[in-house]
């Protein structure tokens, strides 16, 4: 189906058809683009062990992973042994080798296959497919990235970000106690459309209504993402925004930032929220919540509070969502030129996908 599906006109253009949220193939065919995107691994300072499996990015990609530290070194390896498809690492170590525990095959923090009791009379053994396979991964700010398929480099899918919030993100640390694992009854792309307007705060979210300037709220698209900045309502936490940033002298109060297809990093006074969205079938959802503190002392305040209680609001409403997907009355809607933009923006970029 043509990417014209969704009109590039947002005046004229009709929502995706309801068949893109209920499809199996179509949903196989999504899942394939997460496969080829850059995806969130954690803060470099979260990391303390030489080596942390990486259980998000399993579920994400179906691909088992561990991050090493050989000496200051970061790597990010394949945590299939190469043996017979072991998991081999379940847990964080300090330990500089990492041995499959099934026979016993074992590996250096770079990769490299060290032992393999039992292969002494083996030919052409071992060689270069014995070693665990690496990934993509960067550094960015702090914090890290990875992709199975480098389509883009990181600093253009970034570069938005880095011009508009890159002052503000150094210093973040990881919060394990704020973060939070969600299954949701819904289709991923009904949690993605959902973040992407602000149109429903004042109907879904109160509290959150009462700490944002909605009429300020604003939305840009960029080629690979989009930004919604909320302003601050009088009285509420806002940013002290040095005067090189484009947005000095206004009171923002929030950024939140989608990275096609799955990535959300929500930028608060407080710190950074980030959220992965972890499609798990094409009726239901994971939503990782992680949390990177710079000043705790405003936790509690503004848009960035009481995030659990706007996660369970957004809940109600994308897996009501997807009952009405589910039914034959309905097929497809319009999009409110004024508030929706970042919906149709992603419609566009996902349509193209069927």
């Amino acid at each position: 189906m043509s990417e014209e599906l969704v009109n590039a006109d947002i005046r004229l253009a009709q929502t995706l058809p309801s068949e893109f949220y209920t499809d199996t193939g179509l949903f196989a065919a999504q899942r394939n683009a997460i496969k080829s995107a850059w995806q969130f691994v954690g803060s470099s300072e979260q990391f303390t062990s030489a080596v942390s499996p990486l259980p998000h990015l399993d579920a994400l990609l179906n691909e088992p992973m561990i991050r090493t530290n050989d000496d200051g070194i970061v790597r990010l390896l394949s945590n299939v042994c190469t043996h017979r498809g072991m998991v081999m690492c379940h847990e964080e170590t300090d330990k500089k080798t990492i041995q499959c525990p099934y026979h016993g095959r074992t590996f250096g923090c770079d990769g490299r296959l060290k032992h393999m009791p039992g292969f002494e009379q083996a030919l052409d053994f071992p060689t270069q497919t014995d070693n665990l396979p690496s990934f993509h991964l960067k550094n960015w700010n702090g914090l890290e990235f990875m992709t199975l398929k480098a389509e883009l480099e990181l600093d253009a899918l970034l570069q938005p970000v880095q011009e508009r919030t890159g002052w503000f993100l150094n210093g973040l640390k990881h919060d394990a106690e704020r973060d939070r694992d969600w299954d949701i009854n819904a289709h991923w792309m009904l949690y993605v459309d959902n973040y992407l307007e602000g149109f429903h705060i004042p109907f879904v979210h109160p509290e959150l209504n009462d700490a944002l300037d909605t009429k300020g709220y604003t939305t840009e698209c960029f080629e690979h993402g989009v930004l919604q900045v909320g302003l601050a309502a009088a009285d509420e936490v806002c940013f002290d925004l040095p005067e090189t940033s484009i947005d000095h002298g206004k009171r923002v109060g929030a950024y939140y930032w989608w990275l096609y297809p799955n990535l959300m990093l929500n930028v608060y006074p407080w710190g950074v929220s980030v959220n992965i969205i972890v499609p798990t079938s094409a009726a239901t959802t994971r939503v990782l919540f992680r949390s990177y503190v710079k000043h705790a002392d405003l936790l509690d305040q503004g848009a960035g509070a009481e995030l659990d209680k706007v996660e369970l609001q957004d809940q109600f409403v994308v897996e009501n969502c997807m009952k009405g997907m589910r039914s034959a009355s309905y097929e497809r809607g319009r999009y409110s030129p004024t508030h929706e933009q970042g919906v149709h923006h992603f419609h566009r970029m996902i349509s193209s996908l069927k």
